[in-house]
């Protein structure tokens, strides 16, 4: 989709598209977002927490207002739609962690959420999944009272969203069908990054398992119909962890990424052995002058560069994009994969161009391709913008395997 504002700046335009898309499941509202994108200098980091950190602020003001006065559904509403401004907030602080505006925004955006899953028609509950020596936060969504076996899709986020945010990408869409929904931040996304400073781990198997552990002990969990959903780097992660999880009975990459990488290979070497020796010397100035000229002319570089540091423990950029070079689906990973296996596509991703199809070829598994278009408007990166589409597509793709299964 076009940028209908920030023209010259993909990053702060795919952003506010993120926000208008979550419209779709009260996440935000138009004149809100529109209004306050009209008051950000493009391409200007302050500049963008500071005006979404207002309009957060007024909009989490009047919804405890509303409770004050009774008004539940009205203060349910205003409390979703705070915490992706106070997310949105924070979004391009990371450069520097221990700037008290991340923690500010991040931990409002949380309260604003909880407080509005209290509300909520659909049963949110906030839950400790054990992990290692400490534990990751998630919600659990649970579907109607009855303690018969339900299908249930656990859903993570990717390189930069949140547990809270998933919510908007999946897991109100399929509550209300019916399944239980079980979301959750991993090592590297916001709750263990915000909590302990736990970054991303490339096997990512070794954080699925302890979230299977923990759903697959509830009685109301029917255990042969448990799906998996990444969205964004989500959509490697997932993959990775169904590779060699084989109590995943279902899987849905949103969007599909083979190679992480790709791209950083491709700017400092003509294979990753060489790329891995370029970036991984102890000293290289001109591979980071490289780097520094990629983040000065492209807005995408300058955001990845900067939060990837923070997200994967990094100590420079060159540092960051080595630590890359190790997601991947390559060497035979992807065709582990054995259960079913949903690879959606969006042709407009900034991104990601060609993974999904480069994950689709190397699946062995029984496999569909999901291409969205910018004829529906939902050619953007995990199809923001068009929310419901995509998850009427999606989920009919699940209900329908889970039938066939039967």
């Amino acid at each position: 989709m076009d940028a209908l504002i920030f023209e010259k700046d993909v990053m702060f335009w795919y952003e506010t598209l993120r926000l208008l898309g979550h419209i779709a499941y009260g996440g935000a509202d138009f004149g809100e977002v529109i209004t306050t994108a009209q008051r950000i200098t493009e391409s200007d980091y302050d500049s963008w927490h500071k005006e979404w950190r207002a309009t957060a602020d007024r909009v989490a003001g009047e919804a405890r207002r509303s409770l004050a006065a009774g008004h539940e559904v009205s203060a349910r509403d205003g409390l979703l739609r705070a915490s992706t401004y106070y997310r949105s907030a924070e979004f391009f602080l990371h450069g520097d962690p221990s700037d008290p505006r991340v923690d500010q925004s991040y931990a409002l955006g949380v309260e604003s959420f909880r407080a509005a899953a209290r509300l909520s028609d659909i049963r949110i509950e906030p839950v400790l999944i054990p992990y290692a020596h400490t534990a990751l936060t998630g919600y659990l969504y649970r579907a109607g009272d009855s303690r018969t076996p339900r299908p249930t899709i656990v859903m993570h986020n990717g390189f930069d969203g949140s547990a809270e945010e998933m919510h908007f990408f999946g897991a109100a869409a399929f509550a209300e069908r019916g399944y239980h929904v079980l979301t959750f931040d991993g090592p590297g996304q916001p709750g263990p990054m915000h909590r302990e400073g736990l970054v991303f781990r490339p096997d990512w198997e070794k954080v699925v398992g302890p979230v299977l552990d923990y759903l697959l002990a509830l009685p109301e969990v029917d255990p042969e119909r448990v799906a998996l959903l990444g969205a964004s780097m989500g959509g490697l992660l997932a993959p990775r962890a169904a590779a060699f999880e084989p109590r995943i009975n279902a899987l849905i990459a949103f969007d599909g990424v083979y190679d992480m990488g790709a791209i950083v290979a491709g700017h400092f070497g003509e294979d990753r052995d060489q790329a891995r020796a370029v970036l991984g010397a102890e000293s290289a100035p001109e591979v980071d002058e490289i780097i520094q000229g990629l983040m000065a002319n492209d807005p995408v570089m300058r955001w990845a560069f900067t939060h990837g540091m923070w997200v994967t423990g990094a100590q420079s950029p060159r540092g960051y994009a080595a630590k890359i070079l190790d997601y991947h689906l390559r060497d035979g990973i992807a065709e582990r994969i054995r259960c079913p296996t949903l690879v959606c596509s969006a042709p407009g991703d900034f991104a990601f161009q060609g993974q999904p199809e480069a994950l689709h070829d190397h699946l062995t598994c029984p496999r569909t391709f999901l291409e969205f278009t910018a004829e529906e408007g939902a050619d953007a990166h995990c199809q923001s913008g068009a929310q419901r589409l995509a998850m009427a597509r999606i989920s009919d793709w699940l209900d329908e395997t889970f039938r066939s299964e039967k």
